[in-house]
C-alpha cells in the first residue's frame, strides 16, 4: 500500500487536525521529509517521529489550541491534556531511542541495536 508522508504523518496524528496541510509540510520539510513522497518506513520512520514531536510540542505551547481540541467528554484539564502530551512525547522520544540512526557514522547505535532486538 503506497501513502504519502503526509497521509502517515495524519494517522500517527489521529486525524487531529491540530494545524492546516501547509503547516504540517513545514513540519515534515524541517526534518528531511517531503509530503507528496511515498512513505518508507525503513527510512523515514525516526524523521516522521521527529515532526511527530515538533507538532505536539507546538501543540503544547499553545494553549488556546490546547482548548480547542480538548475533548468535552473526559473532563480533562489544561493541565491534564498537557500532562498527556508530555507522557506521548517521552513515548515517541523513547521509541526513537531505539532505531537506528542512518546519519551516524558511528557502529554503536548498530551495536546497541543487537542488545535492543526482538529477534
Amino acid at each position: 500500500m503506497n501513502i504519502s508522508v503526509l497521509d502517515r504523518l495524519k494517522i500517527e496524528l489521529n486525524h487531529k487536525d491540530y494545524f492546516k496541510d501547509e503547516e504540517y509540510t513545514m513540519y515534515l520539510s524541517e526534518n528531511k521529509l517531503t509530503a507528496a513522497d511515498t512513505y518508507d518506513k525503513g527510512t523515514m520512520q525516526r524523521n516522521l517521529l521527529f515532526t511527530i514531536i515538533d507538532i505536539l510540542e507546538a501543540v503544547g505551547n499553545d494553549i488556546d489550541l490546547m482548548r480547542k481540541i480538548e475533548d468535552p467528554t473526559t473532563q480533562l484539564s489544561v493541565a491534564e491534556c498537557y500532562k498527556l502530551l508530555e507522557d506521548r512525547i517521552q513515548k515517541i522520544k523513547d521509541r526513537i531511542a531505539t532505531l537506528p540512526d542512518p546519519d551516524s557514522e558511528d557502529d554503536i547505535s548498530n551495536i546497541f541495536m543487537l542488545f535492543t532486538s526482538d529477534r
